[in-house]
């Protein structure tokens, strides 16, 4: 049995951070029930070139596993048949701007009215509440504010866009605080509205840097550099886009790494003989290594530093990770079906449970309004004709 089995989620979040979370919570076995429009359906349904494909291949990584409606949220029998779903679900999750539910007449205090033991989950940029909390947002603007994009990158290069791992660590965030929410509602039977701001998301995860600032220090960019390690960075191959990490602590894999390169002369160089004094001179070290690394075969050579105890390792792509044996065999990579018969490699979540079965990805992609069949007549009792009433007016769209 899996951990979430019998949870069920209303799921009106869009686009990447709030869907990511409510794709968690259905891999650990929660039903979750996507709800679109065809007039307004989740813009990453749309074809667009990510990670080399036309196709919607952000919406892939959030919405496996989910079932799928259709309903006009801008009509009000479309509201009311929204409130019937949630009174059955356990969960309802968000990631519009502040305030649209509410304007749309399912804001929590609305929505508890209809299930008071009910567990709200809403995402955006900056909460839902603060002077700041009408801004939208998306990925990049989240590590931007929240700090995490200040402190990512070279000292002598501007701060760096974060993209999709902003959107999926604050709906990692928001699916722990769910879980959270739920297990107070089994213990005390009520229920609560989760309020998750993505840019204090990014900002949580920069707390030593805020830290020492508030001491006094001033904090920057430090590429692949370390605050005390040298060598300490990534090391261009032969090949192209190759690139080797190496990242040495102790006086026995300094030596070691002498060893491999062939470089017992500088073992005698003033400039390298303590930890402190490397450190100190790291960018001609880092000059010395990369001109050493550039004429090698990545993989070849971590494997020779590993073997000498030097901790070392190739920078994968995609696709070293994808084709891993190690992660196919713990089911880390999974192939998942789609409704066009093609097969596609996914993630699957990151955690084994003992004495759970079945954890991950057991669907792929839904089509816009596959299940309405098992939602409006299953689960909320509509009858054939009242739903091709719904779909003739517009309700189901």
């Amino acid at each position: 049995m899996k951990p979430l089995q019998g949870i069920r989620i209303a799921d009106f979040t869009v686009h990447a951070a709030g869907p990511f979370c409510t794709h968690m919570l259905s891999q650990l076995g929660a039903e979750c029930i996507k709800i679109e429009s065809a007039q307004r359906p989740d813009i990453f349904r749309k074809p667009h070139p990510v990670y080399g494909r036309t196709g919607p291949a952000s919406f892939d990584q959030v919405a496996s596993n989910k079932l799928s409606i259709r309903l006009d949220l801008k009509k009000a029998k479309g509201v009311e048949l929204a409130k019937r779903l949630v009174a059955i679900s356990d969960v309802a999750a968000e990631s519009f701007r502040a305030g649209v539910m509410k304007r749309l007449g399912l804001g929590y205090d609305v929505l508890r009215s209809v299930k008071p033991d009910l567990v709200m989950v809403s995402v955006s940029s900056s909460g839902q509440t603060g002077p700041d909390s009408h801004f939208a947002g998306y990925a990049p603007l989240f590590g931007a504010w929240g700090g995490l994009g200040y402190l990512t990158g070279y000292r002598d290069g501007p701060p760096v866009e974060m993209r999709h791992v902003m959107d999926h660590t604050v709906g990692l965030n928001a699916a722990l605080a769910t879980v959270a929410a739920l297990h107070q509602r089994r213990r005390t039977g009520q229920g609560t509205h989760i309020d998750i701001a993505a840019r204090e998301v990014a900002s949580s995860l920069v707390g030593e840097a805020l830290m020492a600032v508030s001491a006094g220090a001033r904090v920057e960019r430090m590429g692949n550099e370390d605050y005390r390690r040298a060598p300490h960075g990534l090391y261009a191959s032969r090949k192209a886009d190759r690139w080797l990490s190496i990242a040495v602590e102790s006086e026995p894999q300094w030596q070691a790494l002498l060893r491999v390169m062939g470089k017992p002369d500088l073992a005698s160089d003033p400039r390298f003989s303590t930890p402190e004094r490397r450190h100190a001179m790291r960018e001609a070290l880092d000059r010395i290594i990369s001109q050493w690394c550039a004429t090698l075969d990545a993989d070849e050579t971590a494997r020779i530093l590993q073997d000498a105890g030097v901790p070392a390792h190739v920078s994968w792509n995609t696709e070293d990770i994808v084709h891993d044996p190690h992660l196919r065999q713990r089911g880390a990579i999974v192939p998942v079906k789609e409704a066009d018969g093609r097969e596609r490699a996914a993630v699957r979540f990151p955690a084994r449970f003992s004495r759970s079965e079945g954890v991950g990805i057991e669907r792929g992609t839904p089509r816009l309004g596959e299940h309405e069949s098992y939602v409006f007549g299953e689960l909320l009792g509509l009858s054939t004709k009242q739903y091709e009433e719904l779909v003739s007016d517009g309700i189901i769209y």
